[in-house]
């Protein structure tokens, strides 16, 4: 169940700098955005307050569309605290938030949150048809006591960065744009829970993960990453060799699983959450002629994880 907020719960935090978003994956282009969200509180003598639309408007706009997600919503607003944000709070998105127009939603802010400044890139809107554009906020702004503080989108390469110029290139695997973009590795987080087994008579044991959301996946291949099993006593760090594919060796259609065999570690974390994050695709999924091959495979995908973490054979 969402933990998301309605308008009229807010926590009462009193004068604060707003600014709105799904925030999916806390990139460098929203860290940015939190940064002039900060400086604009400091210059009113406010706190930084991220709202955070949950679930994404697209998901409500167009119904039947399920957004793949950097993050779930809680990693999401731990990250925005971890940047520096005063306040992250979930705002629930439903058909009566969007239909609910910008001065309406302003004013409903209050008396929880006494608006100083809405900090806004040029592109952003919100509110029935889009009608809280940064110009319909000044002049608000101007009557109810708030201004709005621009903010220009944080470019690189040349186009800005954003949630969706990430997930495509984690999509087709290229780790290193997703990094830079987000300015750490992707990550995905499950529940460890009971595969087939057959990775352990393979001898590559693995944890197979289990998601509650959904999440942006990785193109199909072999990975080195870390993981996180904080309940274990595992990490933060702990080197993996990790699989996302469908098995085509032993399938001919089978679903995407995700399994993290963790280098120079076999113990039991079942039903534990593992984070892992990805930091570098090997190779490709294939398909391999028999078993003795695919393990001979394996093992060369070990030595190059292990080279790659200064670990030793």
């Amino acid at each position: 169940m969402s933990q998301a907020l309605t308008l009229d719960a807010l926590p009462r935090i009193g004068p604060a700098a707003v600014t709105l978003g799904v925030f999916d994956g806390v990139h460098r282009g929203h860290q940015h955005l939190v940064e002039t969200t900060r400086q604009a509180a400091a210059a009113n003598g406010a706190l930084s307050v991220a709202l955070v639309f949950d679930p994404p408007p697209i998901e409500v706009i167009q119904s039947g569309t399920q957004l793949a997600r950097l993050a779930p919503l809680d990693v999401n607003l731990a990250l925005l605290r971890e940047v520096g944000i005063d306040h992250a709070i979930p705002l629930r998105f439903d058909e009566a938030l969007r239909a609910l127009p910008a001065a309406d939603f302003v004013a409903g802010l209050a008396p929880a949150i006494e608006l100083r400044a809405m900090v806004m890139t040029s592109d952003s809107a919100f509110g029935h048809d889009r009608d809280g554009t940064p110009e319909s906020m000044a002049a608000l702004g101007a009557r109810r006591g708030f201004e709005v503080t621009p903010c220009d989108a944080l470019l690189v390469d040349g186009a800005p960065v954003s949630s969706s110029r990430i997930r495509a290139a984690i999509e087709t695997g290229n780790i290193g744009v997703a990094t830079e973009l987000l300015g750490r590795p992707p990550l995905l987080r499950g529940t460890v829970v009971a595969g087939d087994r057959r990775d352990r008579a393979l001898g590559f044991p693995t944890a197979n993960l289990a998601f509650d959301y959904h999440a942006a996946m990785p193109a199909l291949g072999i990975y080195a990453g870390r993981v996180a099993v904080p309940e274990r006593g595992v990490g933060p760090d702990h080197p993996a060799l990790v699989s996302i594919g469908v098995r085509p060796t032993f399938h001919s259609a089978a679903a995407v699983l995700v399994e993290a065999y963790l280098l120079d570690f076999d113990a039991d974390l079942y039903g534990a959450e593992l984070t892992l994050c990805v930091e570098r695709r090997l190779r490709e999924e294939r398909r391999f002629a028999d078993v003795d091959e695919l393990i001979a495979q394996m093992r060369r995908d070990e030595a190059e994880a292990r080279a790659l973490f200064g670990m030793g054979a």
